[in-house]
């Protein structure tokens, strides 16, 4: 039995994912608990649950959740306290006489100065404040979907870098998000996007439910895809004090985010890991020292400073590369591209489908790519040639702790980096989902300025001869087929009968 004798919580009971975190490892807590609607809807019918994250501030491994559920199942009873009454608006200790030995704290902290304070650790906020309320300040235009980093934006951004008060939107959080889906992209973020696209601001940002999550916009809504993102800051990585200080021990990407970081860890000579999708691998690695940078193509981005991505901490890191490079957004993204080359990289999601054809589906396609006969076929579009290299299901055997994950996702990659990946999740009575994701390395500098639909329907058209597939995945997804089929999928009756 373990007596919890104090409770820290933030006050009005908002948090930000990031700054839970931060508190954790502020205060050297055992734990914490994040109640959350992430990027999902918000409100009774939307996708509410509950996190656990550990003392070193990060999500819980496997291990940890495992033991949690199988106590849960031996449960008898559970005591409520019906006295006990909090206000969360009053910041201080409120202390309780309970049935225990030990009286029970309760403490409401200022978690929004909790956070600014370690980010005035890290980076140099007296040139970011010249850069959003100088002489030849840049206008800023950061959209919080009425999520909880809303009141972190006015503070640091507004109130102490001075941007103006009409810099930030959408900033008192909501519990139903204001009836919008706070999912930083370029469909749910629209309005963002539609105002940028007017030119009168140079730098955009939106963030998700729990503020972990950002998507970044230079003027005109010139869109930065977030694999780049990361591949930008950690090729520009010293234009943050905090990296000045302790150095870059290692950079990370999950399996599906583009090689793009790839490209500047081998240029820069730096290491890089690439881990299975899920934040708790990047957490082993900085706890162990290797990892300073990391970030994921779902618009995650982040460093060793918490254990959690930060919406927010990637926010300033581009402003502080725009502060140090004096370019717009846009100059800076194809200066980098010129430099390392590009990854056209896109991604389709396919939700609800049948779990048998999906799976069926995917054993098809392992079926195809361990022949050994699939290694070295080159497959031609235009003017373009790609050679298989390597084809697997991803497996990573974590450097830290020795663990094995198996099955994370099926990789076909060519000789030049590009890559096409497969992976399915969710195959309960609910249906499965399947990710399709494209990542098509270009280096020629007359061709890395194309439109990204452009440069990728060249790789879909070349798709649909590296796969033969049964008809029966025909009904998966109507939608995902008629559109995708011309472009890259050649489907056949199962007696190889063409359609």
């Amino acid at each position: 039995f373990i007596f919890i004798g104090r409770l820290v919580i933030g006050q009005n009971g908002i948090m930000s994912t990031p700054a839970v975190s931060c508190v954790i490892r502020k205060i050297k807590a055992i734990g914490g608990i994040i109640l959350t609607a992430s990027h999902n809807p918000g409100g009774p019918n939307g996708d509410f649950g509950i996190k656990f994250n550990i003392s070193s501030g990060g999500p819980a491994p496997e291990g940890i959740t495992d033991k949690i559920f199988q106590i849960s199942k031996s449960l008898q009873e559970y005591h409520i306290c019906p006295e006990l009454k909090v206000d969360l608006s009053i910041i201080g200790k409120q202390t309780f006489e309970v049935d225990t030995f030990k009286p029970f704290t309760v403490e409401i902290v200022d978690s929004v100065e909790s956070y600014a304070e370690m980010l005035r650790g890290i980076f140099d906020f007296a040139a970011l404040k010249e850069l959003l309320s100088g002489p030849n300040h840049i206008n800023v235009r950061l959209d919080a979907m009425h999520g909880v980093v809303g009141p972190y934006v006015k503070k640091i951004v507004c109130e102490e870098l001075g941007s103006p008060a009409n810099s930030a939107v959408n900033c008192v959080p909501s519990e139903d998000f204001g009836g919008h889906h706070p999912d930083p992209n370029l469909i749910y973020a629209a309005d963002l996007v539609n105002t940028m696209k007017g030119g009168e601001y140079d730098f955009g940002a939106a963030f998700d439910g729990d503020g972990d999550r950002n998507m970044v916009l230079g003027k005109h809504g010139f869109f930065v895809n977030p694999s780049d993102s990361v591949a930008v800051i950690g090729a520009n990585i010293t234009s943050i004090p905090y990296f000045q200080k302790t150095g870059v021990k290692g950079l990370a990407r999950s399996m599906p985010t583009s090689g793009a970081l790839d490209n500047v860890a081998k240029a820069l000579k730096m290491p890089l890991y690439e881990t299975p999708t899920g934040w708790k691998f990047f957490g082993n690695l900085m706890d162990a020292g290797k990892l300073s940078l990391c970030g994921e193509e779902s618009f995650g981005t982040g460093s060793d400073h918490i254990r959690e991505k930060d919406g927010l901490w990637a926010v300033l890191a581009w402003l502080s590369i725009l502060a140090t490079r004096k370019q717009s957004v846009e100059d800076i993204m194809k200066d980098h591209w010129q430099k390392f080359g590009r990854n056209f990289f896109t991604r389709y999601d396919y939700e609800e489908v049948d779990s048998d054809a999906a799976n069926k589906m995917i054993d098809h396609l392992q079926t195809t790519m361990s022949d050994k006969a699939f290694l070295g076929q080159k497959f031609s579009s235009e003017d373009k040639t790609y050679q298989v290299e390597k084809a697997d299901n991803f497996e990573y055997t974590d450097p830290v702790d020795g663990s094995v994950s198996k099955g994370q996702g099926l990789r076909i990659i060519f000789s030049d980096g590009s890559r096409i990946i497969f992976r399915l999740s969710g195959t309960g009575s609910a249906g499965a989902t399947i990710r399709l994701y494209i990542d098509s390395y270009e280096k020629d500098p007359q061709k890395i300025y194309q439109d990204p639909q452009v440069n990728l329907v060249k790789s879909y058209s070349f798709f649909h001869k590296i796969f033969v597939l049964p008809l029966h995945i025909l009904f998966i997804h109507s939608f995902f087929l008629y559109k995708c089929m011309h472009l890259f999928l050649l489907l056949y009756f199962k007696e190889k009968n063409l359609l």
